[in-house]
C-alpha cells in the first residue's frame, strides 16, 4: 500500500522523473488527505514539488518533449496551456524546452476568472498567433480545473487537440475529459506508485 516498485522498460529518463515523483511529490497515509476536489484519498500528490523546482522542472519538459509527445502523436503543436497556476511552470518549461530546438512554441495562462479591468481575456499569451493548442494540468482528480480550462480556451477560438498532465489519479477526471472530444495522456497513474483506495 506504500510505495511501489516502478514497473520494468521504461526509458532512463521516465524512470528518474518516476522516482523524483515518487521521493518528492507523492504521500501516503492511513488517515486521508483532503483533495483540492473536496475527496478523500489516503495518496497524495503536490507535483508543485516538481514543477515549482527548477531541475526537476527542467527534467519533466525535457521528458513531455523529447519523449512523451512524440510518443502520444502530439510532436509539432502550436501552444501549450491550462488553467492558472497548476499548469503554468509546465507550459513555460516545454516553451523553454521548444526553443533548444529554435521552435517558437506558446505558453498560454487560463485565468480562474476575468479581470474587472484592461483586456478581460481569460487566456493570456500568444492567442492570436495560434489556432490550436494542447490543454494541460499537474494531476487530474475529477477533470474539474481541466475542462474548465478547455472552456475558456474554446471561448477564445482555439481548437483544443489533447491534454496531457503529469498524473492521473484514475477518478473519473480522464473519462470526463475525453466525453469532451479530447484525448488524455497522463505521464503517470496514481495505481503506478501504490494501490487504488
Amino acid at each position: 500500500m506504500g510505495f511501489r516498485a516502478s514497473p520494468r522498460g521504461r526509458t532512463a529518463l521516465r524512470e528518474e522523473l518516476f522516482q523524483l515523483i515518487q521521493t518528492h511529490a507523492y504521500r501516503f497515509r492511513e488517515e486521508p488527505f483532503t483533495l483540492a476536489s473536496g475527496r478523500k484519498s489516503r495518496h497524495y500528490f503536490n507535483c508543485k514539488e516538481i514543477t515549482l523546482h527548477p531541475q526537476r522542472l527542467e527534467l519533466l519538459c525535457k521528458y513531455i518533449v523529447e519523449k512523451h509527445l512524440p510518443e502520444s502523436g502530439l510532436d509539432g503543436e502550436e501552444a501549450f496551456g491550462g488553467l492558472t497556476m497548476g499548469a503554468d511552470p509546465i507550459c513555460f518549461g516545454i516553451a523553454l524546452e521548444y526553443r533548444k530546438q529554435l521552435k517558437n512554441v506558446f505558453p498560454l495562462i487560463v485565468r480562474k476568472q476575468a479581470k474587472d479591468h484592461g483586456t478581460k481575456n481569460l487566456v493570456e499569451g500568444g492567442v492570436n498567433a495560434v489556432k490550436s493548442c494542447v490543454v494541460v494540468d499537474d494531476v487530474i482528480t475529477t477533470g474539474g480545473s481541466t475542462l474548465q480550462a478547455i472552456k475558456s480556451l474554446r471561448d477564445a477560438g482555439l481548437e483544443v487537440k489533447a491534454c496531457i498532465c503529469i498524473l492521473d489519479r484514475e477518478e473519473g477526471g480522464r473519462k470526463a475529459i475525453e466525453e469532451e472530444g479530447i484525448q488524455v495522456f497522463p505521464l503517470f497513474k496514481k495505481s503506478e506508485f501504490g494501490s487504488l483506495d
